[in-house]
């Protein structure tokens, strides 16, 4: 059969293509064709008109939302998850296999029998646009994925941008460009913001370009969440009340409220049916006119200000954590990194780590970053330690994990947990807790979003921070070779038994 697949992840940079690959070798192994269009953050080459037209069914494999879907109308489909991807590729080739041949057959029969019966064949059947859908909860998983995965190059330049400007012109830079008082200093703020060079100089620039991506945070994961749920519709009210919960204080919350109120009410407008003549407007002028004013007024009048309330009971939360109350939490967002390596729980501490440093709270952020980095090292540690447990291709992948690791890319893991999840995945959990355990025990702090090892200049107590990550990476090898060692059949030797057991799966992956 001839198959089309999108695969899409948040970040676009690992599970992306991935899964892309996994697919490209289920849909071989099964004497099928395949053509992957990679939704990444590379951007993507679009599957050809023709390539999608002669296609018996698709693939997507996406924790977001597949741009364009609309190309694919009347194609058998299945969807799932990247993970299902990577670790069940077969499983979705034969299912997207086996909705293809269901839908030829109905196609069949349906022109046999209007054969039959002396009028015309019938050109489609209700079998040929037939989806395998996802259950709610994976679709609300998904609108709110969409907007993780727009919002994160924001969160990566802006914070960068920020952390810089510190290291070149000292705390007091924002101050400095802003005006306030700072260690007893009284600073006007810069007067114009054509002399913000001349004022400020390039720290200050670097403040301000930083500032401003930041300040859109909460706008573009509101904006694309409603992308998520009604298309290019949904943007002009997402943004307009991600805007308006950053003006009343309700932060990251009243972003997710907002971009799901204003997708659920997009969606609601574009249910009317409406006469022929006004249907041209609809969409470029009477729904983003509605739209825009219902989120706007139920933000500011109904919901706003007791999410703002909430948001700010949480940064108060947040900023009194001390002692046991700050290790304990630190193990959790730790735990949450290591559990699917870059997936959605793994996305939610991140998510609950940047809405930290955007409050100011730098220990957070430390925290969940140095836990992100333990998977990868921890793993390839336990390659060069005990290589006998390991097959070829992990060996291959934990040379690769310890620069991904390095840099903050926890999905340099993946190929391990795919190969054997319930051994390396309690490991990565285990090792990614002591991390952020450790990181908030010392104090460390951090202010760039990202970068991994490459930003220890903006760490503030880096040995301390240095310490969390051996102590989550030394974790994370002790636990999965002691399971790998427990698991082993007895008197098998340790390579024949794991070569038996995990080779084709890390090869699939």
């Amino acid at each position: 059969m001839k198959l089309v697949a999108v695969t899409s992840c948040p970040t676009g940079i690992a599970h992306t293509y991935m899964a892309a690959e996994a697919l490209e070798q289920a849909a071989d192994a099964a004497g099928h064709e395949i053509s992957v269009e990679t939704q990444g953050a590379a951007g993507a080459t679009p599957l050809t008109a023709a390539r999608i037209a002669e296609a018996d069914a698709v693939v997507f494999a996406a924790d977001v939302d597949v741009r364009d879907k609309e190309r694919f109308t009347g194609k058998p489909t299945v969807t799932g998850s990247v993970k299902r991807a990577i670790n069940d590729a077969a499983g979705l080739i034969t299912e997207a296999a086996a909705s293809a041949e269901s839908a030829a057959t109905a196609v069949s029969a349906g022109t046999a029998s209007s054969g039959a019966a002396g009028s015309a064949p019938v050109a489609t059947s209700p079998a040929r646009t037939q989806h395998v859908a996802l259950s709610f909860g994976s679709q609300l998983r998904q609108w709110l994925m969409t907007g993780v995965s727009y919002m994160i190059p924001f969160v990566a330049a802006g914070g960068i941008l920020i952390a810089l400007s510190f290291v070149l012109g000292g705390a007091e830079i924002a101050a400095i460009v802003n005006g306030g008082t700072f260690q007893g200093t009284e600073y006007p703020g810069v007067s114009e913001l054509s002399n913000l060079f001349a004022e400020a100089g390039f720290a200050g620039v670097l403040f301000k370009l930083g500032a401003e991506a930041f300040s859109m945070l909460v706008p573009i994961l509101a904006g694309f969440i409603a992308f998520g749920m009604a298309d290019r519709m949904g943007i002009a009210p997402g943004v307009v009340g991600g805007l308006i919960a950053v003006a009343i204080g309700a932060g990251f919350l009243g972003g997710l409220v907002a971009g799901l109120l204003a997708g659920a009410v997009t969606l609601g407008l574009k249910q009317i049916k409406v006469p022929r003549g006004v249907a041209g407007i609809m969409p470029v002028v009477v729904i983003p006119l509605l739209s825009v004013f219902v989120v706007g007024f139920a933000m500011l009048v109904v919901v706003g200000g007791p999410i703002a309330t909430v948001q700010s009971g949480l940064t108060d939360w947040l900023s009194g954590l001390a002692g046991v109350n700050a290790i304990l939490l630190g193990a959790l967002l730790g735990a949450m990194m290591g559990f699917d390596l870059g997936g959605p729980v793994n996305k939610v501490a991140y998510l609950f780590g940047t809405a930290a440093l955007a409050s100011d709270n730098l220990t957070v952020m430390a925290a969940v970053m140095a836990a992100g980095m333990v998977p990868p090292l921890g793993l390839a540690l336990a390659t060069v330690i005990r290589r006998k447990l390991f097959t070829q291709p992990e060996r291959q992948a934990g040379e690769a994990a310890w620069l991904l690791g390095l840099s903050f890319i926890t999905e340099g893991a993946i190929p391990f947990a795919a190969a054997d999840p319930l051994r390396v995945i309690p490991s990565t959990v285990a090792g990614g807790a002591a991390a952020g355990a450790t990181s908030m025990a010392v104090g460390s702090t951090l202010m760039a979003p990202h970068g991994g090892i490459w930003v220890i200049g903006l760490i503030g107590n880096p040995f301390g921070y240095l310490l969390a990550i051996l102590v989550g990476t030394a974790v994370t090898c002790g636990v999965v070779v002691g399971a790998k060692y427990v698991r082993r059949s007895p008197g098998e030797p340790a390579a024949q038994a794991e070569s038996s057991t995990t080779a084709p799966q890390a090869v699939a992956a």
